[in-house]
């Protein structure tokens, strides 16, 4: 049974919320808040991607709600207007909050139980929580005895805790993405660009997944990434995934948290090598380009001709985020023997739009030109890095579906470069 907390003791009017996201999400607090917000008073809540119902767009009366992208749930609180986003690279998160920009007097944390050295852990989820709680005036943390203990106990050292409950309450759960037909052409032409040793950085979903799948006779693989999905498990336990040759970290698994099933929290708990860190040390680049073969392999909205992406917006809908794109991208860029991989289907899923475009118009560019490396879809892969404008448009072209390759070679010669 969960503790009952008055938070209106902690939590004043006006105050500006940070909790975890993801589903590390401290759903005992989160709820508590959604509650009692008319006892506490109007405050504002920055959260990250969410993946509970606890936030609804009737809970805007008192409460105001700002994020860095529209990842998870969170798209249907922007298309209820009760969300806003604020554009950010991940990397950054922490230092905004740190300085200020990005507000934080109450941080709302999920800890594991004490571990074996005796001390609560960040468990599943180290993102942007540590830089919260260190400028929040109050910490409030709800003990779960369901969520693993992991070596993350060190960044919450002088960290003070103002308040907590205890829970036993199964964590939230991202059920693992199906592939179909489509990603599995599309990860075959991605996988080309994995070599032995490679060191990879991966999002969620069917594509990654995809790709994954065609991994198991690579050696040596090393895993740098954001977050952790249940397919990297697989890869681990047939030891494909050993990072024995990265650079920094040799040996281990570094990411700012597991995104999955109870499969993958288990594999947490137990694997020893995993580096749980914040997103200022996952998403800097004076550690991605130190990463020898450092493999970024990410998806996007739309691309356009010339290697612009927009990840954030779809048909008027903001469904991304600016996120940890462009860190990785521009990792993967500097480091030795780099390559950033941009990889989505050619179309729509019922194959009426498609998704090369001539030039972003219809979103925000989220990565520019300058930074394209390799576009991948089912039709191929277009290897951008060194070449002019022309040569991308005809790669690109090339890989477009075939029922919308003449409507853009015609606006390709209609529009300026």
């Amino acid at each position: 049974m969960t503790e009952p907390i008055d938070l209106a003791r902690y939590i004043k009017p006006g105050d500006a919320l940070v909790w975890t996201q993801t589903t590390a999400e401290p759903l005992s607090l989160t709820e508590a808040v959604v509650a009692q917000r008319q006892a506490i008073g109007p405050v504002s809540v920055f959260v990250g991607a969410t993946y509970s119902q606890t936030l609804q767009p009737q809970h805007a009366d008192y409460l105001s709600l700002s994020s860095f992208g529209g990842f998870g749930l969170n798209s249907r609180l922007i298309d209820a207007g009760v969300l806003d986003v604020i554009p950010l690279h991940c990397s950054n998160l922490g230092g905004m909050i740190t300085r200020g920009e990005i507000a934080c007097d109450v941080a709302l944390l999920q800890l594991s139980p004490p571990g074996p050295d005796g001390k609560h852990s960040l468990g599943i989820s180290a993102d942007y929580m540590v830089e919260a709680a260190r400028r929040a005036r109050v910490v409030i943390a709800e003990v779960n005895q369901q969520m693993p203990w992991t070596n993350t106990s060190g960044l919450l050292e002088g960290i003070a805790i103002h308040a907590s409950i205890d829970s036993d309450r199964p964590l939230l759960e991202l059920p693992t993405a199906r592939f179909g037909e489509i990603e599995k052409r599309i990860a075959k032409h991605a996988a080309q660009f994995v070599g032995d040793r490679a060191v990879l950085e991966l999002g969620l979903g069917a594509i990654p997944d995809a790709i994954l799948s065609l991994l198991h006779d690579r050696r040596d693989l090393g895993i740098h990434t954001g977050v952790l999905g249940d397919a990297i498990v697989n890869l681990v336990q047939s030891g494909v995934v050993t990072n024995a040759y990265k650079a920094i970290d040799t040996g281990k698994i570094t990411t700012a948290s597991l995104l999955g099933t109870q499969k993958l929290y288990d594999f947490g708990a137990s694997y020893n090598s995993l580096n749980l860190q914040p997103y200022a040390y996952t998403h800097a680049h004076q550690h991605l380009s130190q990463l020898h073969r450092f493999t970024a392999i990410n998806s996007a909205i739309e691309v356009d001709l010339t290697g612009q992406v927009n990840a954030e917006v779809a048909h008027g809908r903001y469904l991304g985020a600016t996120g940890g794109l462009v860190d990785f991208v521009r990792g993967a860029l500097a480091a030795p023997g780099g390559c950033s991989i941009i990889a989505l289907p050619s179309t729509t899923r019922d194959g009426s739009v498609s998704r090369i475009v001539s030039r972003i118009k219809a979103g925000p560019v989220t990565c520019a030109r300058s930074d394209a490396d390799v576009i991948v879809t089912e039709w191929g892969a277009a290897q951008l890095r060194g070449k002019t404008l022309t040569e991308r448009m005809k790669a690109i072209l090339k890989i477009a579906h075939p029922a919308h390759r003449d409507a853009l070679e015609c606006a390709m010669k209609k529009e300026s470069l």
